[in-house]
């Protein structure tokens, strides 16, 4: 009877500590299809003042062509989703004229000219450029990435670290997949989000687990926008003692069970 006792007590805490309802860990578990279609009125990204666009024009013959694609970089970046503090140094070239917006919201483009990007999405500005170019070259195809868009990932995941997103086009759920996802021990339910809009500094709390927040101007997100998942109360009380105790406390249980059956027998 002792040693059952003793079972009991020894899993106990095992139980406290570690046990997650599914309505601790699982995303947006009221969403539907309204909900979807109203996020993508948010989706779309502006071009801002500083902004690095990225853009690349390409078309049958390459040599007619090369005017407009000037001041190669011989950089390597990182590519989309890939974690900027990880970038190995190999030295590989890569083909990406950049251009800086400016303070009047215009771009210098080669052969072209100034070119006003202000307030466009990437789409509008391939759309323009195509036409533009479509004057001397035959069936244009422009591509527009951002150099600049770099959001970071903190706390409760699996890979924090600053990411790339060329395409602009990142929301709170794929960037915590870029990060690996939140850990069991994260808090779901109050995800701080932290923007930088013209040199002011906002907080937002986001509850992931709900799906209300897809309509939320937060979930879709700006350049350098930093995610802060803290920490469960449970991974808190372990830094007391370390992640591993509830594995040892599991095990001794286990035994403990063990040695129970045999004195029974």
């Amino acid at each position: 009877m002792r040693l059952k006792q003793l079972a009991l007590f020894i899993m106990l805490p095992l139980i406290v500590f570690s046990c997650k309802t599914k309505n601790d860990i699982t995303y947006m578990q009221d969403i539907d299809q309204m909900a979807i279609e109203a996020s993508k009125k948010n989706a779309h990204l502006n071009i801002g003042v500083g902004d690095q666009l990225k853009i690349e024009v390409s078309g049958i013959d390459a040599d007619v062509v090369a005017p407009f694609n000037q001041n190669y970089s011989s950089r390597r970046s990182a590519r989309y989703g890939e974690s900027l503090s990880n970038v190995p140094n190999t030295g590989q070239m890569e083909i990406a004229p950049t251009y800086i917006v400016d303070a009047e919201g215009n771009i210098n483009f080669p052969v072209i000219g100034r070119i006003e990007v202000l307030n466009k999405t990437l789409s509008e500005v391939e759309a323009d450029l195509e036409n533009r170019i479509s004057k001397y070259v035959k069936n244009p195809i422009v591509n527009v990435n951002l150099g600049n868009f770099k959001i970071t990932v903190l706390g409760e995941v699996s890979r924090p670290g600053q990411y790339l997103v060329p395409d602009g086009q990142a929301t709170v759920l794929n960037a915590l997949g870029m990060a690996g996802d939140v850990t069991i021990y994260g808090v779901r339910t109050n995800v701080l989000l932290v923007r930088n809009t013209d040199g002011n500094i906002s907080e937002h709390r986001i509850d992931i687990t709900k799906a209300d927040f897809i309509n939320s101007p937060y979930y879709h997100l700006k350049q350098n926008d930093v995610i802060y998942v803290s920490p469960n109360k449970t991974e808190i009380n372990s830094s007391n003692y370390g992640r591993q105790t509830s594995i040892y406390i599991s095990i001794a249980s286990i035994l403990v069970t063990i040695i129970a059956l045999i004195v029974r027998k």
